[in-house]
């Protein structure tokens, strides 16, 4: 195996794209190994991408991308202002608020990052913000998107883990809200600290009249995962009524986006969802190579010989999934390692729902991480700042991300209770 993995190296080190990275890793283990190439390479990328579910993946981008031009993220923006504005460090707990409404229209860090972070960090600045607070909140709030539904890295991991996405989604609820609480903790500690003061005095009126203007787009999350657990749709075609919606808002209701728009966002959305695809793909005969060759059992085997603990393995889980993150997409970071590491937690007992939100919240933190954390280079990019700065900044709310990663580690109830409580209801 070491010819797979020391050429997945040497091609992400010459700069290849990490989709095309893990095809050539595979074509050339399987060239020297068993002198097989092309066709066993496609056919096994033909079927990892052929899923059903996979098709939530382009309609949510969709949904995500057209309520960032569609004059929503304004809307957001004003009713967590006046919602939660008045607390000492307003704009920060405003920037948590909005990112947990958001969340529930993309499911994706970067598009959080890319809609509100440009309007959260023009407003802190103005109000006196120092960079550090407002990109670090920025970027730490972000992750907050893939954890409450919808998720992309979700709907993911569903399909390697063969997993219910309706069940996913649910148990990102509360772990996702956990996460914000805390953040909004820290953000008062500091405000005190630095003097800053409330945005916006509280004002019942206020709330009414831009929660009334904000009222559709909140209705989007009600949508989703209303219709998923009451049987009305799946998750997929809950992400096609999605974007229906999110359509129908942008050009009806709002009149914001127009048909040049909405080219441009299709033509983005096209060329996100192959770039997922692609990823998907690659990874799917990487780590069909992977199984071939047993390394599951021989990471079950080499676990349960030196523990049996569930959350010494769940902390081995995190160092590993912390460096890969660094270095490997998320979603490529996701279809390798599952495979290899859900039989050990399946046979230690550990939930696979709690599983897959523990291992994927260990993932999003890679997208806060250097080199390859994409929420760095996008906020980067939104704050024009450089991507060290942005890295300094974010180091200002890790005992927030910390203490979320314990918990999340010592109580599976924050991720179990919720689905398994509807479950039976």
């Amino acid at each position: 195996m070491s010819i797979l993995f020391v050429s997945l190296i040497v091609l992400l080190v010459l700069g290849l794209p990490v989709g095309f990275a893990l095809v050539g890793a595979s074509m050339t283990y399987l060239l020297l190994t068993e002198g097989l190439g092309t066709p066993q390479v496609l056919f096994r990328m033909i079927n990892g991408v052929d899923s059903f579910t996979l098709l939530a993946i382009p309609f949510f981008i969709l949904a995500g991308s057209v309520m960032n031009v569609g004059g929503v993220t304004e809307r957001i923006f004003a009713f967590a202002n006046s919602l939660v504005g008045w607390m000492k460090g307003g704009l920060g707990h405003v920037n948590v608020a909005a990112s947990v409404i958001f969340s529930g229209m993309s499911g994706a860090a970067v598009a959080d990052v890319g809609g509100l972070g440009a309007i959260e960090i023009k407003a802190m600045r103005e109000a006196g913000y120092d960079d550090d607070f407002s990109i670090g909140i920025t970027g730490a709030s972000s992750i907050i998107g893939p954890l409450i539904p919808p998720s992309l890295p979700l709907i993911i991991y569903g399909v390697v883990a063969s997993e219910s996405i309706g069940r996913l989604f649910l148990a990102g609820i509360v772990p996702g809200v956990m996460l914000a609480a805390l953040m909004s903790l820290t953000i008062y500690v500091v405000a005190r600290r630095r003097n800053y003061q409330p945005s916006t005095p509280f004002d019942v009126k206020l709330v009414l009249s831009t929660g009334r203007k904000a009222l559709f787009p909140l209705l989007t999350p009600v949508i989703i995962i209303g219709g998923i657990m009451t049987g009305v749709f799946t998750s997929t075609e809950a992400a096609v009524a999605a974007s229906a919606y999110a359509i129908l808002l942008s050009t009806l209701v709002f009149r914001s986006m127009s048909f040049a728009d909405f080219i441009r966002i299709s033509r983005e959305t096209a060329s996100t969802t192959s770039s997922i695809l692609i990823i998907v793909a690659g990874s799917a005969i990487f780590s069909w190579l992977l199984t071939a060759n047993n390394v599951g059992e021989l990471v079950n085997s080499l676990v349960t010989g030196i523990t049996e603990s569930p959350w010494v393995f769940l902390l081995l889980v995190a160092g590993v999934t912390l460096i890969v993150g660094c270095f490997l997409d998320m979603i490529a970071a996701i279809t390798i390692l599952v495979p290899i590491l859900l039989p050990t937690a399946n046979s230690l007992g550990i939930d696979p729902i709690h599983f897959g939100i523990f291992f994927m919240f260990n993932l999003m933190l890679g997208l806060l991480t250097p080199p390859v954390g994409m929420v760095i280079f996008v906020l980067a990019k939104v704050a024009n700042v450089t991507p060290a700065f942005v890295s300094r900044s974010l180091l200002l709310f890790a005992l927030p991300l910390i203490l979320a990663l314990l918990a999340l580690l010592f109580f599976p109830a924050l991720s179990t209770a919720l689905p398994d409580f509807l479950k039976g209801a």
